[in-house]
C-alpha cells in the first residue's frame, strides 16, 4: 500500500491529475466495483480503510502504521457500519467521507509544495468543477440534471431505449434520440449542450460527442460503455441493461 506517498505532485496541474485519479479509483469502488467492495469491508475485520490511487486503482486495507502517516488518511473503521445501515446509506456514508478525504489530501500537497492564495483557489476552482463522489454514488447529479431539463428533453429520454445503443459512428445520440431532419434543422448544438450536463455514472465525467454511452433502464444513469465494458455491438444484443450496482442489489441480512 504506497497511498501516493511514492508520487509527489508539485504544480496545480500534478495535484489535479492526482485528485482525478484517487477520484475515479474510488467512485469505482462504490458503483461499478460495489459487489467486491462489499465483500471486502467485513465488519469482523479490524479497521478499514477504502484507499483511491493516482491510478486509478482503489484499495480497502488496514490504515497506515507510521504516525504520523506520510498522507492525510482516510475515514477508519467503515466496515464497521456496513451491516448495522441500509446499503446505499452506507455507501453515502462512505462517500462523503472519501470526498473529504480527497479535498485533504490535494490540499495537504498544497501546503507542502508552498501553493499560494492564487494557486489554491485556482486548485479549489478545478476540484469544484467536478461532481462529488457524494453526488455521483447518490445520483445527485442526475436529479440536478433532470430539473434543468426542458419538457421536450422528457419527452426525449421516453425513446432512450432505441437511442442508447447506437454505434460510435452516432455516439452523440446515445442520451436523447435526435431524428436526422432535427439536426440538419439546427438542432444538433441543443443535443451537445443537453449531453454536456450527463454525467458518467461510474466515473463522473462528462459527455463527450465522440464516446459511446448506455443508460441503464432501472435507475436511468448513464454510463460510458468502456466504464461498463458495454460496447455497441453488445448493446444491440441487450434488451434490458442493469447496470453493475443495479444487477447486484439483493437483500442484505
Amino acid at each position: 500500500m504506497d497511498g501516493g506517498a511514492s508520487y509527489n505532485p508539485r504544480t496545480v496541474e500534478e495535484v489535479f491529475r492526482d485528485f482525478k485519479g484517487r477520484r475515479a479509483a474510488m467512485i469505482k469502488a462504490l458503483t461499478t466495483d460495489v459487489e467486491e467492495f462489499y465483500k471486502q469491508c467485513d465488519p469482523e475485520k479490524e479497521n478499514l480503510c477504502l484507499y483511491g490511487y493516482p491510478s486509478e486503482q482503489w484499495e480497502v486495507n488496514l490504515p497506515a502504521e507510521e504516525v504520523p502517516p506520510e498522507l492525510p488518511e482516510p475515514a477508519l473503521g467503515i466496515n464497521f457500519a456496513r451491516d448495522g445501515m441500509q446499503e446505499k446509506d452506507w455507501l453515502s456514508l462512505v462517500a462523503v467521507h472519501s470526498d473529504a478525504w480527497l479535498l485533504a489530501v490535494a490540499f495537504y500537497f498544497g501546503a507542502r509544495f508552498g501553493f499560494d492564495k492564487a494557486d489554491r483557489k485556482r486548485l479549489f476552482n478545478m476540484i469544484n468543477d467536478l461532481p462529488t463522489i457524494f453526488e455521483v454514488v447518490t445520483g445527485a447529479t442526475k436529479k440536478q440534471t433532470k430539473e434543468k431539463s426542458s419538457v421536450s428533453n422528457h419527452s426525449s429520454n421516453k425513446s432512450k431505449s432505441n437511442s442508447k445503443r447506437r454505434s460510435e459512428s452516432q455516439p452523440k445520440y446515445s442520451k436523447a434520440a435526435a431524428s436526422k431532419d432535427e439536426v440538419e434543422d439546427g438542432m444538433e448544438d441543443e443535443d451537445d449542450e443537453e449531453h454536456g450536463e450527463t454525467l458518467c455514472g461510474a466515473c463522473g465525467e462528462n459527455y463527450a460527442a465522440d464516446e459511446f454511452w448506455i443508460c441503464c433502464d432501472i435507475c436511468e444513469k448513464w454510463f460510458h460503455g468502456k466504464c461498463v465494458k458495454i460496447t455497441p455491438a453488445r448493446a444491440e444484443h441487450i434488451k434490458q441493461y442493469k447496470c453493475p450496482s443495479c444487477s447486484n442489489k439483493r437483500a442484505r441480512p
